[in-house]
């Protein structure tokens, strides 16, 4: 905070000299305010105080290349586009994929990485496969987080086509927690963060058979001017190798 504060009062001060010469514009111009949900390892999450993971990696290395300064603020996944969209965040990194309806209030970069939307079940479920969950006469209730794409997904194959429920949660989490307590037959959800859940509580498990395969972006406001800047400092990342360090650096090769 002490930090924060000095460069607020620096930024003032150059503000005060200069404005006779040449104005001086707003602060946040210079600053790369990335909006996520750290609740989403290893894209996001908390180390102690910090949130790290692959996103904030990668933004970060953004940032540094542009010439910004970088803060990451915290919020629920579905805060993220609405922070944005009214300018509170300069983009959205959280493990997101660009779907027909978020092209609708927000545009994307070009794809960093690829995630694959997996089903957790506990040990000796009746639900096997993916075929399971949208087999005529199904009726299993799905636990998701809120606005993911395993919420928008499950929402249309599964609640809307009368073959089941879905119980959506503020963290991918708290839907594992009610699959342990029982109080939903299996949980849709990244594949990265499935792996940590189930290694976390015993007699769980993660189904062979994929859900989803997605890619994943950034988003920003429509018509932003930092869509081009950031893509293209993103392309460079990619190319040279950087970006792949920061996955490969999260994600063990299998």
């Amino acid at each position: 905070m002490k930090k924060f504060l000095k460069g607020i009062l620096a930024a003032t001060m150059v503000c005060t000299m200069t404005a006779a010469l040449a104005g001086c514009g707003s602060d946040e111009k210079d600053k790369l305010v990335m909006a996520t949900n750290a609740a989403f390892p290893p894209y996001e999450f908390y180390e102690g105080d910090t949130i790290v993971g692959i996103d904030a990696e990668i933004a970060a290395a953004i940032a540094e290349k542009l010439g910004m300064d970088f803060a990451i603020e915290d919020m629920e996944f579905d805060a993220i586009i609405p922070a944005v969209t009214s300018g509170k965040a300069s983009m959205g990194m959280a493990g997101m994929t660009v779907t027909a309806e978020r092209l609708e209030n927000v545009d994307f970069s070009d794809t960093y990485a690829t995630g694959v939307q997996v089903i957790i079940v506990k040990e000796g479920s009746s639900i096997q496969t993916v075929d399971d969950l949208l087999a005529d006469g199904a009726s299993h209730v799905v636990g998701v987080q809120t606005g993911t794409t395993g919420d928008i997904f499950t929402t249309g194959d599964i609640e809307e086509a009368g073959l089941g429920t879905v119980e959506r949660f503020n963290k991918g989490a708290d839907a594992v927690l009610a699959l342990t307590q029982g109080k939903v037959d299996c949980v849709v959800i990244d594949n990265e963060p499935a792996k940590q859940f189930v290694s976390a509580n015993e007699g769980l498990t993660i189904l062979d058979t994929e859900y989803a395969v997605e890619d994943y972006a950034i988003c920003f406001a429509k018509d932003s001017e930092l869509t081009e800047k950031v893509n293209g400092a993103l392309q460079e990342l990619i190319a040279d190798g950087t970006v792949q360090a920061i996955i490969d650096k999260y994600i063990s090769a299998e």
